[in-house]
């Protein structure tokens, strides 16, 4: 019996467009969208809970650095530190448009972009965090299209009728013609459709209570489920360095066991300190919104 697709071959270029001396890049254009979009969502909680959304400005340039930053930092430390932390190699860490990103990295730089915040601004941390969690799962979205159409972080051999032909995977190991087009696992779809599952799920059940949130809910629930699914898509992909082939599990798998750890200290945690059931935030709203005295005399 024939399947209804034998294979999808996928040739997409990484480069949207060339403005100028200026190279626009899918995988640029999609991490950014994730902010973009996410500042609109993030808008509606804040809102929703009369908290002022001139906070989601200062919050996002937060989560900006410390994404990009731990993300760097977290390829650089955890994946190839015999490499970068040489003097020859050393200044190559700051080039980050050349590639090399890793999530668990970017995990640990939100936590700690959102601490800072919290602590300067008067937020409760988990406050914070359970709300942002919500457009972190749409940027976990957005960065995996981007890592789709760069024909990276691809999946094991397979003859699934949804298997991907990677065209472009030879380029991207240095025009090696000896490597065969094998059809493969789209692992970044996979990912990525999680991550919509995801911020449907955490948005319902906001939704449903708001400011009476237990605190620490949405954040550990987030935390047990991405890095349990990025536990087992694991065994779907093809590791990033050699050296993993040594190890019982990859460097992904072993980052994201701590990480569900914690997740589920939180959620077990949630809601149950009777003197901060629900977390604060500053109710900023009316205030914004009441006219300036000053500003109506004449």
């Amino acid at each position: 019996m024939l399947s209804f697709l034998s294979y999808i071959t996928w040739t997409a270029d990484p480069i949207l467009a060339h403005i100028g001396p200026l190279t626009l890049r899918w995988y640029g254009l999609l991490f950014m969208s994730g902010f973009v979009f996410g500042t609109f969502i993030l808008s509606h909680i804040y809102k929703s809970e009369r908290v002022s959304p001139r906070w989601v400005d200062v919050i996002t340039i937060y989560m900006l650095v410390g994404t990009i930053l731990g993300a760097r930092l977290g390829h650089v430390l955890f994946y190839d530190p015999a490499y970068y932390l040489t003097s020859e190699h050393f200044l190559e860490i700051f080039k980050i448009w050349e590639g090399g990103l890793a999530s668990h990295g970017a995990t640990l730089g939100i936590l700690l972009a959102t601490y800072l915040f919290a602590r300067n601004n008067k937020f409760d941390y988990l406050w914070v965090l359970d709300r942002i969690v919500i457009v972190v799962a749409l940027g976990g979205c957005m960065i995996r299209l981007g890592n789709l159409m760069n024909s990276e972080i691809i999946g094991r051999v397979t003859d699934v009728p949804w298997a991907f032909k990677f065209a472009r995977y030879n380029e991207i190991h240095g025009g090696n013609s000896n490597i065969p087009f094998e059809l493969r696992h789209p692992t970044q779809i996979y990912e990525a459709l999680f991550c919509i599952v995801l911020l449907v799920l955490l948005y319902f059940m906001w939704n449903r209570t708001k400011e009476r949130t237990p605190r620490g809910q949405l954040f550990g629930l987030f935390v047990v489920l991405l890095f349990s699914f990025r536990v087992l898509v694991e065994f779907l992909k093809e590791n990033q360095e050699a050296f993993e082939d040594r190890l019982p599990l990859n460097m992904g798998q072993l980052l994201s066991l701590p990480l569900i750890l914690v997740g589920l200290w939180v959620l077990l945690r949630a809601g149950k300190d009777p003197k901060n059931p629900y977390g604060y935030a500053p109710r900023d709203l009316e205030t914004d919104a009441t006219p300036d005295p000053k500003a109506l005399k004449v």
